[in-house]
């Protein structure tokens, strides 16, 4: 078996784990990275954030044509939907995306080794696929991700049965789609299936969709879901879903069976790391499957990091690359942070859902004073413009310093408007600070300001 050695090994190119790599070669490291899928990118990049992102805009604007455009004085005719086209679009996006990390690896001089990674020993790793090399390395981190959580009596089958992988490539529109979990996946691709025409049903072990999120903005985004059509059973625990014949039956306790053309799983994710060797260098894993890690990302053996979802805490991508690059300039410089406070998340949905920092619930269990701002779309001078006004803005301030100590918003483009909440947080910025300073009108930006303005009870637009 062909031998190598490198500075930094890195073992899953996702998120974390190649951007982990590039910075490792930018700060002038003998750089490799290892990855079982001939493509590069990771879950999100092949079979999760980006092709669900161009699935979620294009279902958008095909219900906006049927449904908006005539409204605004937009003719279109019959709108009809060519599923092979859309689909066609988001293999295009994805593939275009790959091939720019490798083009990345190219030009930052990482090595790529294709299969999958196994520990041997204490910095070995051992390449299992086409051409076996055995990798020797004095930095290894462990960046492979997470992969669907199962449930006891749902019957993955790939077809009728199955993950948001398949849901993403469905051959035709469901005429009754039934989505177990009511997390930001099953919401997502529930939204992009309804709006080809789908019944989609969700079903939530929870009292509550979201779990995690903001408990008010929580309830107007199920009130939002529930007006554009979706159905809910919340509180109910899903016993079994198994195929049968075109169709799937789904059961659950306190409710009738539930006969659908598909189902869709989606109650979480776990860590990938079995299979990874992890015995072989004494490095264990918690009953879940995560590895700990101290502050630098170095886990209890010499020489080992872990990053992504393998470890504790949100599985967001950008969480994995702020703790790739952290994780990298602390083996390079001994410096490398992450604050955990200033980490976004989004719910690519209509309206979008994006939040950063604490929630009214966490801050009131921790016995924090707090003030709160909010804000409505419907006194925005742009959604009004462009008919989007559902929602609004919240901020969370330190009653006694006013800190920005968290910002939920719920409307349109709230993915983007969080940016500047996490910069304030990032910062240690004041209501008043986000208040005095000037956002361009008209815009939707300008919810922020005055969601900051009410902190202090001095609003001026509602």
């Amino acid at each position: 078996m062909e031998e190598t050695q490198h500075d930094l090994l890195v073992i899953g190119a996702g998120p974390g784990g190649y951007v982990a790599a590039i910075r490792g070669a930018q700060l002038g490291l003998d750089t490799a990275c290892i990855e079982k899928a001939p493509a590069l990118g990771g879950t999100c990049l092949r079979i999760g954030c980006i092709p669900s992102k161009a699935l979620l805009e294009l279902s958008h604007r095909f219900e906006q044509a049927k449904n908006d455009y005539a409204g605004f004085g937009i003719g279109v005719g019959d709108v009809a939907l060519d599923l092979k086209k859309m689909m066609k679009h988001k293999d295009k996006t994805v593939t275009l995306l790959t091939r720019g990390v490798a083009g990345l690896f190219k030009k930052n001089k990482i090595e790529r080794y294709e299969g999958l990674g196994r520990f041997e020993g204490p910095g070995v790793v051992v390449v299992e696929g086409k051409e076996p090399v055995r990798i020797r390395a004095k930095h290894i981190i462990i960046a492979t991700g997470s992969e669907v959580a199962p449930l006891g009596g749902v019957e993955l089958d790939g077809e009728r049965i199955g993950t948001s992988t398949e849901a993403l490539a469905y051959p035709e529109v469901p005429e009754h789609l039934v989505i177990i979990g009511a997390g930001v996946i099953g919401l997502e691709l529930g939204s992009v299936w309804r709006r080809l025409g789908s019944r989609v049903t969700v079903l939530e072990y929870l009292d509550r969709i979201l779990p995690g999120l903001d408990a008010g903005t929580s309830k107007l985004a199920l009130k939002a879901f529930k007006k554009q059509g979706m159905e809910f059973h919340l509180g109910v625990r899903v016993t079994g879903a198994r195929p049968d014949g075109d169709g799937c039956i789904v059961e659950a306790e306190g409710l009738d069976p539930i006969s659908c053309d598909r189902v869709l799983l989606a109650v979480g994710r776990r860590p990938n790391t079995d299979g990874l060797g992890l015995d072989a260098i004494g490095l264990e894993t918690d009953r879940r499957g995560f590895i700990a890690v101290d502050d630098h990302y170095a886990t209890a053996v010499p020489g080992i990091y872990a990053i992504g979802d393998v470890i504790p805490g949100p599985m967001l991508a950008h969480k994995a690359e702020e703790e790739g690059i952290a994780c990298v300039e602390g083996i390079a410089t001994g410096y490398g942070h992450v604050n955990y406070n200033a980490i976004p998340s989004v719910v690519y949905t209509h309206p979008e859902i994006a939040c950063v920092g604490k929630s009214e619930e966490e801050l009131k269990e921790a016995g924090v004073e707090f003030t709160a701002g909010t804000f409505p779309f419907m006194a925005n001078g742009r959604a009004k413009a462009i008919a989007d006004t559902g929602g609004q803005v919240k901020i969370l301030a330190d009653a006694k310093t006013d800190r920005v100590l968290g910002v939920h918003i719920i409307g349109p483009h709230a993915g983007d408007l969080i940016a500047e909440a996490v910069v304030a947080i990032e910062f240690g910025a004041s209501s008043e600070d986000i208040a005095r300073s000037s956002h361009a009108h008209p815009t939707l930006a300008e919810a922020l300001k005055e969601a900051a303005l009410a902190v202090d009870g001095r609003a001026i637009h509602v």
